[in-house]
Parts: structure tokens; C-alpha cells; sequence
């Protein structure tokens, strides 16, 4: 091929003369090599530098690209440039300092222009274009450059969802209920869990970069898309949950704290009161959801403006409790409670905690002895609590400084050491019951803690800010969880604290009554508090659905991956916004918080799997910039997770974790097949490595052997399988569960056939994916086939996951064929098999063999057992009927007596034997009696041998032709090389003078003689007689056979070994042809050598 260069002129300092396009250059042609010495013509651009201008340019060489326009204008070599018509890019690639690498500039760019592109994530190197894939249907975006730090993106959001309705609804009852010391236990568990997950989940995510997505992303990524997607969803729904809980706590602030008079229903009898609550939470929350699920649709832009001011209130709340607990300390507020006995009675309609009071000397009875009594009158009817109780009333909160403390104290003692009698009632002693409902409690308030990492698309730096601002907001979150406990227990009355909605305080909030300045304070701070995360939930979990919906692990949610012009998941915003209405059905505050906790608790546990699992894998890739984890802590908070759903509830989180199954199988079966290089995969590889290595290269004994099939497929020109039913046959095969690897030999070089070899590869995975044939491919380029099958063979498998047993189909076209190497091949391959003490299975007629979908109706497997092959024909028909295709097959076995065996004694060991082997067959012995060799089967041997010596007299003419027309090539070579050197001949060129006419006229006349005595030699020769025995025996079997088993659904037949002596490697064929001929579906088989069945346990 002629090369084109450029000549480019050059100053002595080295700078390129004129512009970059080079449009002063002096193109050169070179031309093609003819076998001398060329030298500078004068016509030549190209001057000698002798002649040149000390002080002119300097030419140079440049090569260029561009085509010979002398030529056909095709580029001869490949080039990652042809066929490209980006000229800016080409362009970036000119010039002689790179020109060594500009070939693999497409595929590895330099590293000066992907360093840019890395540094603001807006490209993925090579081979990572799978983690992340874009979206086709919308154009790439220029997206502003994330501005969020630490505080804002990660800290206070976080703070935001962990200080929610829990704390200013539930926790002052959690403490009068479990006491201090067991509510610091509760606390402190959920505390830990979310400490150690956090320290998981900051490893997690500095290791790389991590998009939007959050919790969803790093576990997908991190254990696959089966546990991603199966934890994905459930954190979805836990976030949907966790909407409709907020939903129910606003109503419930609203409708108990705010306006108690707006309640639709109204109960009439004490009994009723709940029921008419949570009908109103129903209604309300109704109403409340459509609203807030109309604000995110139309300006989502808005929640998020509003999120600082909603967590200005919890900040302003939390502030004003603290300062309430130090003006206690002072001046404790005047909320006198009412006791009867040792319970607090509703205080709102009565204003004196007195049964009777004097007035004027004369006793009458108060409001409150109306409601326990029939009548005002003293000698009216009373109720019994009322009557034998006396009334009580009390500071409800004693302040700081009033001691309260050392009673919890004390009661925790005396519980712990069963030393005398508690006198503050059953407080403090929870059984565990109650300790699971306080747990379940605590740990729905320690849910937020994903905020931060849900964010990480809008950070400057998340590798930096996700650690910090998770942790601190943990570590802040839990002193403000501990020292309110203590503070509760300190300043409030215990029986003040088990009233979870304040009726003892005349309707106010419990944790209000302790704030300063007012305790609407802390009822309007959460009312915002629980409308802002009401609003977050609505706007995270539709986004979070809408991504796993894009990363198509789970295909029917792949329509809520759609949405509005502008990207908002309106379907998936509808769905949310429905399965949030489930949970707002429920009505109940306490009801559906261990639902979501569930949820959320196993997200936890799957991101400290993840950690622990790439900890211990010791993956190359797992390099986290956060030092401070390691595997036994995240061990240690997945075992609290575990826990802490028992505990809560046991059969929620039994529920919880069948939901997560069935979604794992879901997408496992039918969801799409991604690699993102999850840890899972990696300990999968770990976990072949080690057995592999364990698996000694020794045999495996008799009792664990199964079939390790190797199946030799065929591909036609188009790279299409020839014969798919031997893939089905393979599947009905596999109840051993043993190893398959399907391999298929190409003829020619890699380097010519890589292409095709790929496109095989593909067509015959495609073929497995139809027939369900689980196993391996392995496509290999060999010069010629017998080379190929001949490695494939020898190599095919690992360590000691090889294969014992070949599966081929039988050349059913080996006659017809010009080419004898068809047939020789597969004798080889019956060699090679027996050299390796590998079994082989032929199958023949496979075409007509049943699919996996057909069902075999009454029939019989037919097993003809001439010869012992290791137990290999018992094996197969157990295996076949284990497949439903074959499953109402019965199994028939016929063996052989000659003249001298006793047929009867025979049957009888037979059936012994398969009672042993736990096999049930149908036995019958055949006789074949010694018989004269008839006329039939003389003149098919001789016929036979005919056949197989006209044909070798026609390959050897052939092969004649081939070398005389070579012969010819050589001479007309030698002879035009001759001429061209102009060199003087010896006595060798009388040879040349011969012509094709006079060649051919000359080689017939020798021929013509020797023909006709191979003609009269074919019709005089006599058959071999060891070629008559065996033919005999083929047509007697053969007779047999056919007799008894035409009608079989499949016939096993002990195949016979080839002659050792290559010379009869057709009359082989031959024989087999014989034998098999009138039956439609059989199965050769040869043993390998070995026992593969056997009678012991």
C-alpha cells in the first residue's frame, strides 16, 4: 500500500511555518517498493539537505490520514478515524507527539482532556458506562454546579426528620411508661443502631461518587439490583408510611391541641371516643393528603423553600423545652393534676378536685361528684372506684428541683433487685409487651438519618459532607433524645406523663405544658414540624420510586418512571400518594409507626451488609475516603436491626421481610439483568474461588457423581445452532445438577473471526435462554475443527469443575458428504473421549427429539445393555424421568444371552441388581442364537468395502490433480522470475517446455491402464472376514432391537468403541449406521471408564 506525507515547513527553533491546518504543505507520494534502491529524483519536492539553506525552513514528515487520491480512496488499515466525520475531533488528535497512540485515542482518551471532565463528573471512563447509563429519552441537560455544603444539604435536614412527632407527641408517655433508666435503654439501643449505620452508610459513600438516589443507590450498587431493588421498595414504602404518620400526627395536634371543636364526629358515650377520633384523623387525613399531594405537584419549588422555616419551628421548640426545664428550676408553672386513687382524672369538667366542699356551713357536692354519681345528693349512688378512693390533686410538674428524679431512681433499683414494693403504681416494670410498643416508638424517631445521603446529587462535596453532617446530626439528635428523657423524668409527674393526650393538663400537650414562653409554642412548632415532613415525604418518595422505576430492575414499575415535561414522577406521585391513603385509613398513630419501621430498620441492616461485605471482600475498588468503620461494626448494627424488628414486632418484621423476598425473587426471575459490580457478585466469586480451590482434581466418589456435560454444537454459515433440541435434551438432563458448558469450534485464525466467534456466542446464549439450559458457552477459533474439539475436550471446564460426559449429535449427513472429514472428526472425537475416560453420549435423529414444552404421554425408555459401561445406561433414564417431559415414561431393560448363558438365572441377577440400585424397571432377557451369516449380509459387507475403495481411489485422484496443477504453478512461477532476472539457465529449461496439453495427454495415458485395473480389481475382491462378523452382529442387534423397541419413546444402546486400526475408520461408520438403522430416536452410549452408580448409601 502507498503512504501519503506531508510536508510541513519548519523554522531552526522548531515552530511550524504558516497555520495549524498545514495548508502550505507539499504532499508527497510515495511510491510502492519494486526491489531497488530509490533515491531523490530531480523531479522531486524533496531537497537534499546538502543543497538547502542553512538559514531556510526545514522541511519535516508528517503522516496524514487523509486518503491516496490517486487511489480507490478507501483506507487500508483500520483506523478508529474512518468512517468518522467529526474534523474537530480528528483534528484534536494531530500531531507527532502522540502519533504513537493516536489509534486508540476513540476507545483511551489522553489524559489531559479526561481530567478535566472528571473533575466536574460529567464523564465516566471506560468500562464504567454500565454503572451508569444515560437516559435515551431526554437530551443531556447543563445542570448547575451543586452549591449545598454540610450544614444545609446534610446536618439540618437530617435534623429535621429525626426531631419529628415522635418527640413532641409520644416521648413524654415513653418515659412515664418504661421510667428513666429503661426509656435511657430504649433510646440508647436506637441510638447505637443509627450510629453504626451511619458510620456503614459514610464508608458507602465515599467510596465514589454517589447521584441522587441515596439510601436506593448505594445498596443497589453495592449488593445488586435484586437486594437494591427488594430494599428500595420497602424504603419507599417506609417513606410513604412515614408520610401518612406525619399526616396523622398533624391532624392529631390539630383536632386535640388546636381546635377540638372542628371533629365531625362526636362521641356520646365515653366508650366511643376513639372510634369518633380516628374517624376524624380519616377524614381529616384525607382531606389534608390531597392537599399537600396538590402542593407538590404544582410547586415543589416551594416545599423546599419552606423547609427551613418548618425546621425553624422544631429548632424554636426544642429551644423552648430546654428553657422551660431551667425556669422550672425557678418557678415551676401551676398545673395542678387530680388523682383518684392512683389515676388522673380528665380534667375538663370539673374546676375543684373535691368530692364535697362547705358552704355556709352546709356540705354540698361538686361537679365532679355529678360525674360519678347518680344524682348531686350525698346519699346518691356512686361508682365503687370513686366511692372507696379518695382524690388527690398534685403539682404536675414539680420542677427541676423537686426530687421527682430520685423516686425513678429508686423504683429502677427496687425493680432490678426485687427488694420491696414500688409505690408509683406499675410504672417502670414494662413487660415486654410494652417494651416492644416503647421500643417501636424510639426507633420510628431515629428514621431520618438517610436525609443527608438522599440528597447527594445537590452537594458540593458529599464525600466530605455526607460523613460529617450525618454523624454530628446523630450525635446531636441522640443528647437532645437523652437529656430530654432525663429532664422529663426530672420535672414532670410520672402519672402526668403516662397521659399521652394531656386530658389531666385540661387538653394541653404534656411536653407544652413544660415550654416557655406558652405551650403553643410547642403545639404550632409541631404542627409545622409534622406538615413539613409530611410535604418531604410526598416529595422524596415519588422520586425515589420514579428512579428504581428508571434503573428497570423491576419491569411493571417502569411507567412511573415517566412523568411531566420537567422530570416531576407524576404517576409515581399518584401511586405514592395512594398507598400513603392506606396508611391514613389505618388512623391510628400507633398502628402504622412499626410498619414504617420496619421498613426503614431494613434498609439499615442492608446497608451494614453492604459495608461488612465489601469490608471483607477486600475488593480492589473499595477504597472509602471515611476511615473510621470497620466490618465487625458493621456487623454489629446489623445484629441490632435484626434485633430491634423482633422486637418491635415480631410479625410485622416477618411481614416486612416476606414483602422483600418476593420482590428479590420478582426481580431475580423477571426483573432486568443489570451489572453495576456489586458485592454480591464479588462474594459469589470469592465463594467459586474457595470451592474450587477445596475441590480435589481426584475423581469425586461413585456417590456424588452426576453428568458434567460438555455439549459439542454445531453453528450453520449465519452462525445460527443447528441442532436446539440437544439443548433441550441437555435441560432434561440436568436433575444430577451437574456443570454444562456448550461449546462450538470455528475454523480459522482469532485475530479473522473474532466477530463471528462473538455473534456464535451470542446466538447460542440466546439458544440456552429458549431451551433453559443453564450453563456456560465457550466458542473457540481453531485452524481447522478436529484441533478444536480436540482442545475444547482437553481444556473445556476449571480446576475440578470439568466436564466427565461429551454430548454430541450423530452426522446424520456423513454419506452425502464430499468431504470425508466430517465423519473422521467424529471418530476422533470418540477417541479422544476414551483417551480422557470421559463418557459420550451420541444422539441421533435429535431433531426429532421432544421439547421442553411437550409432554411424553404412556411409553417406555427402552435400555439395551450389551456391555457393562460403569452403570452409565441405568443413570440416564432416572435422570431423563425426573423431567416432566419423561416423567410418564416407564424404563424398560434388555440385556443379551448368547447360547451358553442361562436366560432365567440372568433375569433373576438383573432384578436383584436394580432392587439394589433402587431403580424400577421392567427386565427381559434376549437370546441370540448362533446363526449361519447369510447371503444379505456378505454382500453388504462387500458392498461396504467397494464403497470405501472407490472412494479412496477418488480422493487420491483428487489429491493427484491438486499436486499436478501445483506443480504446473511452480514451474510458471520459477520460470516468469527467470526472464525477469535475465539469468542464464542450465539443462533445467528443457523442462520448461512443457505445455497443459501435453502434460495432460501424457498423465492420461499413464492413467488410463491403471483404471482399468482398479475397476476389475473392485468387482473381483473379496469381502474381509472380520469386517463379516461385525457386520453380522450389527444386522442380528439391529433385528433385535427394531423387534422390541420400535415403538420406544427413546432408545439407550451401549455404543461400540472404533478400531484401533485407522484403516476401517468408514466401515466403523458403517457398522453404526447398520445398527441404528429403522429406529427414530436413540442414544449411544460409552461409558468413561469408571462406576457411576452404585448399590451403597
Amino acid at each position: 500500500m502507498s503512504e501519503r506525507f506531508v510536508v510541513v515547513p519548519v523554522d531552526q527553533g522548531g515552530g511550524v511555518v504558516g497555520d495549524e491546518e498545514h495548508s502550505d504543505a507539499v504532499v508527497v507520494e510515495a511510491a510502492p517498493h519494486t526491489g531497488g534502491s530509490e533515491g531523490v529524483g530531480p523531479g522531486s519536492d524533496l531537497v537534499p539537505e546538502s543543497q538547502q539553506d542553512p538559514n531556510a525552513v526545514v522541511p519535516i514528515l508528517e503522516y496524514s490520514r487523509e486518503p491516496n487520491r490517486y487511489g480507490d480512496g478507501n483506507p487500508k488499515e483500520s483506523s478508529p478515524f474512518i468512517n468518522n466525520t467529526d474534523n474537530d475531533k480528528c483534528n484534536s488528535y494531530d500531531g507527532k507527539n502522540m502519533a504513537l497512540f493516536e489509534e486508540e485515542m476513540d476507545s483511551n482518551p489522553m489524559v489531559s482532556s479526561l481530567l478535566n471532565k472528571l473533575a466536574n463528573y460529567t464523564n465516566l471512563t471506560q468500562g464504567a458506562q454500565e454503572h451508569e447509563e444515560a437516559d435515551d429519552d431526554e437530551g443531556a441537560k447543563k445542570k448547575a454546579s451543586p452549591q449545598m455544603g454540610t450544614f444545609m444539604g446534610v446536618y439540618l435536614p437530617c435534623l429535621q426528620n429525626i426531631l419529628g412527632v415522635i418527640l413532641f407527641l409520644r416521648l413524654t408517655w415513653i418515659v412515664g411508661t418504661a421510667g428513666i433508666m429503661e426509656s435511657l435503654a430504649i433510646v440508647g439501643m436506637c441510638c447505637s443502631c443509627t450510629m453504626l449505620t451511619a458510620i456503614s452508610m459514610s464508608a458507602i459513600a465515599t467510596n465514589g461518587v454517589v447521584p441522587a438516589g441515596g439510601s436506593y443507590y448505594m445498596i443497589s450498587r453495592s449488593l445488586g439490583p435484586e437486594f437494591g431493588g427488594a430494599v428500595g421498595l420497602c424504603f419507599y414504602l417506609g417513606t410513604t408510611f412515614a408520610g401518612s404518620m406525619y399526616i396523622l400526627g398533624t391532624i392529631e395536634i390539630l383536632l386535640t391541641y388546636i381546635v377540638p371543636k372542628a371533629a365531625i364526629f362526636v362521641a356520646t358515650r365515653k366508650e366511643d371516643e376513639v372510634d369518633a377520633l380516628l374517624n376524624n384523623m380519616r377524614v381529616y387525613g384525607t382531606c389534608c393528603l390531597a392537599l399537600m399531594s396538590l402542593v407538590v405537584f404544582v410547586g415543589v419549588k416551594y416545599v423546599n423553600k419552606l423547609a427551613l422555616v418548618f425546621l425553624a419551628c422544631v429548632i424554636l421548640s426544642i429551644l423552648a423545652i430546654y428553657a422551660g426545664v431551667i425556669k422550672t428550676a425557678f418557678e415551676p408553672p401551676d398545673f395542678p393534676v387530680c388523682l383518684l386513687g392512683n389515676r388522673t382524672l380528665q380534667n375538663h369538667n370539673f374546676d375543684k378536685c373535691l368530692k364535697t366542699e362547705v358552704i355556709g356551713n352546709v356540705t354540698v357536692t361538686t361537679a365532679l361528684w355529678k360525674l360519678f354519681c347518680e344524682g348531686p345528693e350525698l346519699n346518691a349512688t356512686c361508682n365503687d372506684y370513686f366511692k372507696y378512693n379518695n382524690l388527690t390533686e398534685l403539682q404536675g410538674i414539680p420542677g427541676l428541683t423537686s426530687g421527682v428524679i430520685s423516686g425513678w431512681t429508686t423504683l429502677f433499683l427496687l425493680n432490678v433487685w426485687g427488694i420491696g414494693e414500688s409505690t408509683l403504681g406499675n410504672c417502670g416494670n414494662i413487660p415486654y409487651q410494652w417494651f416492644s410498643l416503647l421500643t417501636d416508638k424510639v426507633i420510628y424517631t431515629r428514621t431520618g438519618i438517610m436525609a443527608g445521603s438522599n440528597r447527594s446529587g445537590d452537594l458540593r462535596d458529599a464525600q466530605k459532607s455526607i460523613p460529617i453532617g450525618t454523624i454530628l446530626a446523630i450525635a446531636t439528635t441522640s443528647i437532645i433524645y437523652v437529656t430530654c428523657v432525663v429532664l422529663f423524668g426530672a420535672c414532670i409527674e410520672g402519672v402526668v406523663l403516662r397521659d399521652k393526650f394531656g386530658d389531666s393538663v385540661k387538653g394541653n400537650l404534656v411536653i407544652g405544658t413544660l415550654s416557655w414562653p406558652s405551650p403553643w409554642v410547642i403545639v404550632i412548632g409541631s404542627f409545622f414540624s409534622c406538615c413539613g415532613a409530611g410535604l418531604q415525604s410526598l416529595t422524596g418518595a415519588p422520586r425515589l420510586l420514579q428512579a428504581i422505576a428508571r434503573d428497570g430492575i423491576v419491569p411493571f414499575l417502569q411507567v412511573f418512571g415517566h412523568g411531566k415535561a420537567n422530570g416531576e414522577p407524576t404517576w409515581a406521585l399518584l401511586l405514592t400518594a395512594g398507598i400513603c391513603e392506606i396508611g391514613i385509613l389505618i388512623a391510628s398513630l400507633d398502628a402504622v409507626a412499626p410498619i414504617l419501621s420496619m421498613f426503614f430498620l431494613m434498609c439499615y441492616l442492608f446497608v451494614n451488609l453492604a459495608c461488612a461485605v465489601q469490608t471483607l471482600l477486600r475488593t480492589p475498588n473499595w477504597r472509602p475516603r471515611f476511615k473510621y468503620y470497620h466490618w465487625a461494626l458493621s456487623f454489629l448494627g446489623m445484629s441490632l436491626c435484626l434485633s430491634l424488628m423482633f422486637i418491635s414486632s415480631w410479625y410485622y418484621a416477618i411481614l416486612a421481610m416476606g414483602i422483600a423476598g418476593c420482590i428479590y425473587k420478582y426481580i431475580e426471575y423477571r426483573g432486568a439483568e443489570k451489572e453495576w459490580g456489586d458485592g454480591i457478585r464479588g462474594l459469589s466469586l470469592n465463594a467459586a474461588r474457595y470451592a474450587l480451590i477445596r475441590l480435589e482434581e481426584a475423581p469425586p466418589h461413585t456417590k456424588n457423581w452426576r453428568p458434567q456435560l460438555l455439549v459439542l454444537l454445531n453453528v450453520d454459515a449465519d452462525q445460527v445452532v443447528k441442532h436446539p433440541r440437544l439443548l433441550s435434551f441437555t435441560t432434561q438432563l440436568k436433575a444430577g445438577k451437574g456443570l454444562t458448558i456448550v461449546g462450538n469450534v470455528l475454523e480459522g485464525t482469532y485475530l479473522t473471526k473474532d466477530a463471528e466467534a462473538k455473534r456464535a456466542e451470542q446466538n447460542i446464549k440466546s439458544a440456552m435462554s429458549a431451551e433453559r439450559t443453564k450453563g456456560f458457552c465457550h466458542v473457540v477459533v481453531s485452524s481447522n475443527l478436529r484441533d478444536g474439539f480436540s482442545h475444547l475436550i482437553q481444556s473445556a471446564g476449571l480446576g475440578g469443575m470439568k466436564h466427565n460426559s461429551v454430548l454430541m449429535a450423530w452426522p446424520g449427513t456423513w454419506k452425502q458428504s464430499n468431504d470425508p472429514q466430517s465423519w473422521k472428526n467424529f471418530i476422533e472425537t470418540v477417541r479422544e473421549t476414551t483417551a480422557a475416560h470421559q463418557a459420550l453420549l451420541v444422539a441421533k435423529n435429535v431433531d426429532s427429539f421432544p421439547t421442553n414444552q411437550d409432554r411424553l404421554g404412556e411409553g417406555t425408555i427402552d435400555v439395551w445393555w450389551v456391555v457393562h459401561d460403569g452403570g452409565m445406561l441405568m443413570l440416564l433414564p432416572f435422570l431423563l424421568r425426573q423431567h416432566k417431559v419423561w416423567r410418564k415414561c416407564k424404563m424398560r431393560i434388555f440385556t443379551v444371552a448368547q447360547m451358553d448363558d442361562n436366560s432365567i438365572q440372568m433375569k433373576k441377577d438383573l432384578q436383584m441388581f436394580l432392587y439394589h440400585l433402587r431403580l424400577d424397571a421392567e427386565v427381559e432377557v434376549v437370546e441370540m442364537h448362533d446363526s449361519d451369516i447369510s447371503a444379505f449380509t456378505y454382500e453388504k459387507t462387500l458392498v461396504m468395502e467397494q464403497r470405501s475403495q472407490m472412494l479412496k481411489q477418488m480422493q487420491l485422484s483428487r489429491t493427484e490433480r491438486e499436486r499436478e496443477a501445483q506443480l504446473i504453478h511452480d514451474r510458471n512461477t520459477a520460470s516468469h522470475a527467470t526472464m525477469n532476472d535475465k539469468v542464464e539457465t542450465g539443462p533445467e529449461r528443457v523442462h520448461m517446455t512443457w505445455t497443459k496439453e501435453k502434460l495432460f495427454t501424457e498423465r492420461n495415458r499413464n492413467r488410463e491402464p491403471n483404471a482399468n485395473v482398479a475397476v476389475r480389481d473392485l468387482f473381483n475382491m473379496k469381502p474381509n472376514q472380520s469386517n463379516v462378523r461385525r457386520m453380522h452382529t450389527a444386522v442380528k442387534l439391529n433385528e433385535v432391537v427394531v423387534n422390541k423397541s420400535q415403538g420406544a419413546h427413546l432408545v439407550l444402546l451401549n455404543m461400540p468403541g472404533p478400531p484401533k486400526n485407522r484403516g476401517g475408520d468408514e466401515n466403523y461408520m458403517e457398522f453404526l449406521e447398520v445398527l441404528l438403522e429403522g429406529l427414530n430416536r436413540v442414544l449411544l452410549v460409552r461409558g468413561g471408564g469408571r462406576e457411576v452408580i452404585t448399590i451403597y448409601s
